[in-house]
């Protein structure tokens, strides 16, 4: 036999072996892949918490409050705590309209998409402030909805910072009328902030959301909705609004008329963000207590309590000579060593200076 022939048989009698070999190695690498992958799919899927605390409440979703009554005939009710589920409702902004509204159709049958939220006026203040305050919002109203209904809720605030019938601010919306019961967010006025601190999971989540708003991201289905409320109630004013869409738990509305059309929303946002967080209270924030306590404390607060009577003072003129000048020094006080003063003598105070 030739050493090629030799060569070729031998060639013959490794080959399946070879391709056993082959085919385990290739099996291995394809295992070894796959559990890679899963593995990088792991660690990038979000941690999900189940809610707890505040976030387990009856707060989610929409926590906004409306005063969902038509007319009221007591005025003071107008500052009771209205309905849960709906944001605060504002009167149309006491403006004449401009001459462009006449020309303006009212209403088209389309949604009209918000133009992107413009911070080009804004300093770094503004915009740190703006962000914990839509955050915040954000937090409080929809934690719990999925990211849809976020950005919508986010949109509708920032839809009015840019209408005449709001404030101009971020921070000014979302706090406004928190100085009463009677606010646009109930988070604001109800004391659910400081029932503990928000937790870390939605609050990231909520600034995510907060960031892209403010950074010009715009919710394109709510338009130009200024009003929301969640399925669970039915303010009367949602009568006399558009419904623009309907996302997680909220029904979007917006004003008929002139001033739910794009041309009314023309108020520039040019910063001037106040400080983040609700308005000094007007009237007493109600506090729930329960049985005897509440009994007292409502049969108490319409009692006016008693002022302190004033002192009397002592006429000068019986008041002995030996206290009279009470409190004056008798003697100037010799001034001596205070603690931390330097004890070291004149003469060793330029030791240590090098010599010239």
């Amino acid at each position: 036999m030739t050493v090629r022939a030799f060569l070729d048989s031998r060639r013959v009698t490794w080959a399946p072996l070879l391709g056993l070999v082959l085919l385990v190695c290739l099996a291995v690498s394809a295992h070894a892949a796959y559990r890679a992958i899963a593995a990088q799919a792991a660690r990038a899927a979000p941690a999900t918490t189940p809610p707890a605390g505040y976030e387990a409440e009856d707060h989610f979703p929409g926590a906004a409050l409306i005063y969902a009554a038509d007319a009221v005939s007591d005025p003071a009710a107008a500052f009771a705590a209205p309905a849960k589920g709906t944001t605060g409702t504002i009167a149309l902004p006491d403006l004449p309209l401009p001459p462009e509204a006449a020309t303006t159709p009212a209403t088209d049958g389309t949604i009209h998409p918000a133009a992107p939220f413009d911070m080009r006026r804004a300093s770094g203040l503004d915009r740190g402030r703006a962000l914990d305050c839509l955050t915040t919002a954000i937090y409080y109203e929809a934690a719990t909805e999925p990211d849809a209904g976020q950005r919508a809720v986010a949109q509708v605030i920032l839809n009015r910072v840019r209408h005449p019938a709001f404030p101009a601010t971020v921070c000014g919306v979302v706090y406004q009328g928190s100085e009463h019961a009677g606010c646009q967010f109930s988070f604001a006025c109800d004391g659910a902030m400081l029932r503990g601190q928000p937790s870390r999971t939605y609050w990231l989540r909520a600034m995510r959301v907060a960031a892209a708003a403010l950074g010009g991201y715009v919710c394109a289905p709510v338009g130009l909705a200024t009003h929301y409320h969640t399925f669970a109630v039915t303010p009367a004013w949602n009568r006399s609004m558009v419904m623009t869409a309907a996302i997680g738990a909220h029904f979007f509305h917006r004003w008929q008329g002139w001033w739910g059309t794009p041309a009314a929303f023309r108020q520039i946002y040019a910063g001037g963000e106040p400080v983040p967080g609700p308005h000094p209270r007007t009237d007493p924030l109600p506090l729930p207590l329960p049985g005897v306590a509440a009994a007292i404390t409502l049969a108490t607060a319409s009692v006016p309590l008693p002022s302190a009577a004033p002192q009397p003072r002592t006429p000068a003129a019986v008041i002995q000579p030996a206290y009279a000048q009470s409190g004056t020094p008798v003697a100037p006080v010799p001034k001596e060593a205070q603690p931390g003063d330097s004890q070291i003598l004149d003469k060793w105070k330029d030791s240590g200076k090098p010599l010239q």
